[in-house]
């Protein structure tokens, strides 16, 4: 970005935080907490993803009790069960008024960049702005993933991202095709099949895990195993790890596998990545059973690990198992006519573009992702969170904001002192210059 530089202006602050989701209000209590001066910018309202970007039949995949915000931990009666959206939305909200932040919200920031007098100036809907140091909380998911080819699809085919569907009567009757098998497509083609909508899936690489495996929920033995505590840098994949799918499994209905394979066998029609578009006839890479084999082996892999810690532990615990698929398909499957199947919907579930294009300062990668290190950049004062993997692979959930916000306001306050320690130094400096001039 080349626009000028932003006039210089008095209001300023110490901090200012983009974004109002529970990491940049994490981010707000920790520093409130340390007497820190600052501003949270919300281009919406608090927590405007999880309600306006979730279907909804919606619920949590990581039990109840992950739910540890700073002061303000699940407290219902089902810690080991899962939050529908309608559970979710009021505890978030109880998190909203807990924080009590200094907030405004339906400012947009329009750029940050590094200030001639230091620190950085933001341009923003209501306003310039000067801030000593800026934390960008505004997640990494930020515009909806939708390939070219979607333009030539009929124009009697409704398209929705994963972010707009709601639930699956708001779809028109047919068969609906749903593009990817992340966390995201897979819960939705579950509650269109559900629903007993006819569906078509196409299947990327995303694996797969167990939901409860010898007597207790993965999450709860992955959580002792201290997987969610593991640094990036300890990770064999490093930094590569952020660029991991997640894994498919849900907690409606109390929690249970998501076995593609099942679906399958009862009228889910599989297929391989999607590729192209010919007219009205859609093209399928030949990889459906490359993809359910991965799938099942990383299912299989994480239960294994299990069972090594409850050897070394001699921990009692139900008999080992391994999972054995219920299905396998004949053939690859690589063409589909949309209107010889009776395709009247498709939702992209392929993920989201990060979009930073706002903040004009140098600390991005090829991907326009941020380099950081816990969240601190290569620009002194300016720091990302609420990333996933920003520290640890409870980062991108609740159970890790915590610990991350608490870094970083350790970080912004130890910049502050110096800040303020230098500033007395002047000072001093121009007093003595006076008294002995």
């Amino acid at each position: 970005m080349n626009a000028p530089p932003l006039p210089d202006h008095r209001d300023s602050r110490e901090v200012v935080i983009v974004g109002a989701g529970q990491a940049g209000l994490s981010l707000s209590h920790a520093l409130r907490q340390r007497g820190i001066d600052h501003l949270v910018l919300e281009k919406h309202t608090p927590m405007h993803v999880w309600r306006e970007q979730r279907w909804d039949s919606f619920c949590l995949v990581t039990p109840n009790w992950q739910c540890r915000l700073p002061g303000w931990e699940y407290t219902g009666p089902d810690p080991h069960g899962f939050m529908t959206k309608e559970q979710l939305l009021p505890w978030l909200d109880g998190f909203v008024r807990h924080v009590d932040a200094p907030l405004r919200c339906g400012v947009e920031v329009t750029r940050v960049a590094a200030a001639r007098r230091g620190g950085f100036d933001l341009a923003t809907s209501a306003g310039p702005l000067h801030a000593a140091q800026v934390v960008v909380a505004s997640g990494g998911y930020h515009r909806p993933i939708v390939p070219r080819l979607a333009e030539r699809l009929p124009a009697d085919v409704l398209q929705l991202h994963s972010a707009q569907y709601r639930h699956p009567a708001a779809l028109p009757p047919g068969r609906v095709l749903v593009v990817g098998n992340g966390q995201s497509g897979a819960q939705i083609a579950e509650d269109l099949h559900l629903a007993g909508r006819e569906v078509v899936l196409a299947c990327g690489s995303a694996p797969r895990c167990a939901r409860f495996y010898r007597g207790r929920d993965v999450v709860d033995w992955l959580a002792d195993m201290g997987y969610y505590d593991m640094a990036v840098q300890d990770h064999p994949l490093r930094e590569g790890v952020r660029d991991n799918t997640n894994h498919y499994v849900t907690g409606r209905d109390g929690g249970r596998d998501i076995d593609l394979r099942r679906f399958a066998r009862e009228g889910m029609q599989l297929y391989g990545t999607l590729e192209g578009l010919e007219g009205t006839r859609l093209r399928f890479a030949p990889t459906l059973r490359e993809s359910l084999d991965n799938a099942d082996r990383v299912y299989n892999g994480i239960n294994a690990s299990i069972d090594q810690h409850i050897a070394r532990l001699g921990l009692a615990a139900p008999p080992p198992t391994v999972y054995e698929p219920v299905w396998q398909p004949e053939a690859e499957r690589t063409a589909l006519d949309l209107r010889e199947a009776g395709i009247s919907a498709v939702v992209w579930c392929i993920g989201f573009h990060p979009g930073f294009e706002w903040v004009d300062l140098p600390v991005f990668n090829g991907r326009g992702q941020p380099g950081h290190l816990r969240g601190v950049s290569a620009v002194p004062g300016l720091y990302f969170l609420g990333l996933p993997w920003l520290h640890t692979w409870g980062s991108g959930r609740f159970s890790g904001i915590a610990r991350d916000a608490l870094f970083l306001a350790e970080q912004i306050q130890a910049r502050a002192a110096g800040r303020a320690a230098a500033a007395s130094r002047r000072a001093a400096d121009a007093a003595v210059d006076i008294a002995t001039a």
